[in-house]
C-alpha cells in the first residue's frame, strides 16, 4: 500500500483574509484534508473555515502537537498516513516547522518513508529578510530570545558584535507582550550606529518594516505591544 503524504500548511500571520495569502492551488490541497497535527485546534478550524466557510471541521481528526506533547504520541499521528491518508501540519501562524513544534513530526515522518510535501505561503522570518535591506546570503534565525534580562542583553550584543564583524544578518523575535521589553534593550545597550530592522504585523493593513539606526530609531519608536513583530540586526547591503 502506498503512503499518504504529510503536508506542510502555511497559515495567515493574522487577519481575516486568505486569499491574498494562500495560493488557489495550494488551498485547493488543504481543504480536501480531513486529517491534522496541529499547534492548536481552534486556531486550525478557524483558519480551516476562512479557506472554506463549509469545510466539515466535524468529519475531520486533529492531533494536537505543541511544547507538551509526549514524543510517544507522535509515532501514532502519523499511522493515517502509512496507511495511504494524506495528513496536514499546521502552527498558530505561518510556515510549520519553523520556530514551531511541527519539525519533530517531519522527522518521523522521513524515518518512515512518508513523503514531506511544504506548501507555499506566508513566512514572517523570509518577509522581514526579505524587506530590511540586510544581507540575505548569510543570515541566521534565532527564534525567542532569553526571558531573563541579563542573558537577553547578552544575546543582543552578540548579535551586534558579530554583524559588525562579520556582515550577517541576526533576525530574532520574542512575545508581541514582551516587544516592548526587548525594544528598550535594543535602543538602551547597542551602539548608536547599529542598523536595526523591525518589522510588525507582517501581511496585515497596519504592516510597518523599517531599516534604520538605533539612534534614529530612538526618536522614532513606536508601541510594538501585542503586534506580532520580527527584529533584525545587520548591514546594509
Amino acid at each position: 500500500m502506498a503512503t499518504g503524504n504529510l503536508l506542510m500548511i502555511p497559515t495567515t500571520l493574522g487577519g481575516e483574509t486568505t486569499s491574498d495569502l494562500i495560493p488557489e492551488d495550494v488551498r485547493s490541497w488543504i481543504i480536501e484534508l480531513r486529517i491534522f497535527i496541529v499547534e492548536d485546534v481552534k486556531s486550525a478550524r478557524r483558519f480551516l473555515r476562512k479557506l472554506d466557510r463549509t469545510f466539515p471541521i466535524d468529519d475531520s481528526t486533529f492531533y494536537i502537537l505543541n511544547k507538551k506533547t509526549p514524543a510517544s504520541d507522535l509515532i501514532g499521528y502519523i499511522q493515517p498516513a502509512l496507511k495511504g491518508q494524506n495528513i496536514g501540519v499546521m502552527s498558530d501562524a505561518g510556515c510549520p516547522g519553523v520556530a514551531d513544534p511541527g519539525a519533530s513530526i517531519v522527522g518521523i515522518a522521513h524515518q518512515h518513508g512518508i513523503r514531506v510535501q511544504p506548501l507555499v505561503g506566508p513566512s514572517s522570518i523570509l518577509l522581514a529578510l526579505m524587506g530590511s535591506g540586510f544581507s540575505g546570503q548569510e543570515f541566521t534565525f534565532h527564534g525567542y530570545l532569553p526571558k531573563d534580562r541579563k542573558d537577553r542583553i547578552h544575546r543582543l550584543k552578540d548579535f551586534e558584535g558579530d554583524s559588525r564583524r562579520t556582515g550577517y544578518t541576526h533576525l530574532f523575535m520574542d512575545t508581541p507582550f514582551r516587544n516592548m521589553n526587548v525594544l528598550d534593550d535594543l535602543l538602551n545597550e547597542l551602539t548608536d550606529t547599529t542598523m536595526l530592522c523591525i518589522a510588525s504585523s507582517i501581511t496585515l493593513p497596519q504592516e510597518d518594516i523599517r531599516t534604520m539606526s538605533v539612534k534614529d530609531w530612538r526618536e522614532k519608536a513606536y508601541d510594538l505591544a501585542k503586534k506580532p513583530t520580527m527584529f533584525a540586526i545587520g548591514k546594509i547591503q
